[in-house]
């Protein structure tokens, strides 16, 4: 399996919902065995996930995977926190725009990169309920739009 060979296990499809992603950012993630055969089988959910920043490390907090069923006493705790790793200059920059701007640390999607497990992080900020409409209308009328010509074709 080469490097370059993607394949996107779970997305936050909420998250672009919810926030306007500034930046995007990929980051690997210290896992045991037994999760990454779960993350294999597609078990993971990333709906209330988020990102902080503590001790100069980068942690992921509420990512469910779920236990691996034939992992027996090997399986760890389904939501325990995780550590992503990045290089301590990205980290630093990152604590630097959440403490000032109001920015979140969102994971976006969990993928494999070759075998690697890779998460994508979005340096976020949060969208207010007439920017959630007006997003709704654009999609909608995207929609409507591409309706029109396949029907005109």
């Amino acid at each position: 399996m080469e490097k370059g060979n993607i394949r996107v296990m779970a997305r936050n499809r909420e998250a672009y919902h919810e926030y306007f992603v500034e930046e995007e950012m990929e980051a690997g993630i210290e896992l045991c065995g037994t999760e990454v055969k779960s993350i294999r089988q597609g078990t993971l959910n990333l709906k209330d996930a988020w990102c902080g920043i503590k001790d100069g490390q980068l942690l992921l907090n509420q990512m469910h995977i779920s236990p691996y069923e034939q992992g027996n006493i090997f399986n760890k705790d389904p939501k325990r926190v995780r550590r992503l790793l990045m290089h301590r200059r990205e980290i630093m920059r990152l604590l630097g725009k959440v403490k000032q701007d109001g920015y979140s640390l969102i994971p976006l999607s969990v993928y494999f990169k070759g075998s690697l497990v890779k998460v994508k992080v979005g340096l976020c900020k949060g969208k207010k309920l007439y920017d959630k409409r007006q997003s709704a209308a654009e999609k909608d009328a995207k929609r409507q739009i591409e309706r029109a010509m396949k029907e005109r074709y």
